[in-house]
């Protein structure tokens, strides 16, 4: 927390030899000793004058945002850009709504990495209202290159270049659920794209 430390020449706002009675007012020793202690206490001000700010991930100070971030149960990688660990931080409650979710999975993935995301799933679930009524039909047949409770991943950069794979596996483990097995192709642009 090196930002919240003694800060050279930082003047403090309360004065502590303004405050002394008038019988210190001219006296030399006084105002000296209280000056070193204005010094000390104006980060001190600074910080609680400003400490709305702390608790929002767009303008706290870059250490703190990762304590933010513990306070959200968000993980972030110290390697990614600030701008992006101030992104996963401020839409913590979001993210977390959607986790395990075909749609959480992207979300997280477009925010972390900038990338465009195709998810296919395998799976399926069948259902009825009625109790001892047959099941319906269950749902279609995954395509061919993808194995029931597989999740095929497609993801290609939308701006900048093609992703590293141990960042998306990284955020995949993270955001799939650990039941389901995944796959992940990197294509170098949007699926129609690179296959034609």
């Amino acid at each position: 927390m090196s930002n919240r430390a003694a800060v050279p020449g930082l003047p403090s706002p309360h004065p502590i030899g303004a405050l002394l009675p008038a019988l210190f007012a001219e006296d030399d020793f006084a105002q000296r000793f209280t000056a070193g202690l204005d010094t000390v206490l104006a980060p001190v001000f600074a910080t609680l004058d400003s400490l709305p700010a702390y608790f929002r991930p767009g303008l706290a100070p870059a250490d703190f945002l990762d304590w933010l971030a513990s306070w959200v149960a968000v993980e972030v990688d110290p390697a990614w850009p600030l701008e992006v660990r101030r992104a996963v931080v401020g839409r913590a409650v979001e993210l977390h709504r959607w986790r395990g979710t075909r749609r959480g999975l992207a979300e997280r993935l477009r925010l972390v990495l900038g990338a465009g995301v195709e998810i296919v799933d395998g799976g399926g679930v069948s259902w009825s209202t009625d109790p001892g009524a047959a099941l319906p039909p269950g749902p279609p047949a995954p395509p061919a290159s993808i194995g029931a409770g597989e999740v095929l991943i497609r993801v290609w950069p939308l701006h900048g270049p093609v992703p590293d794979e141990e960042r998306v596996l990284s955020v995949v483990r993270a955001g799939c659920p650990v039941h389901l097995s995944f796959r992940v192709e990197i294509l170098p642009g949007p699926p129609g794209r690179a296959e034609g």
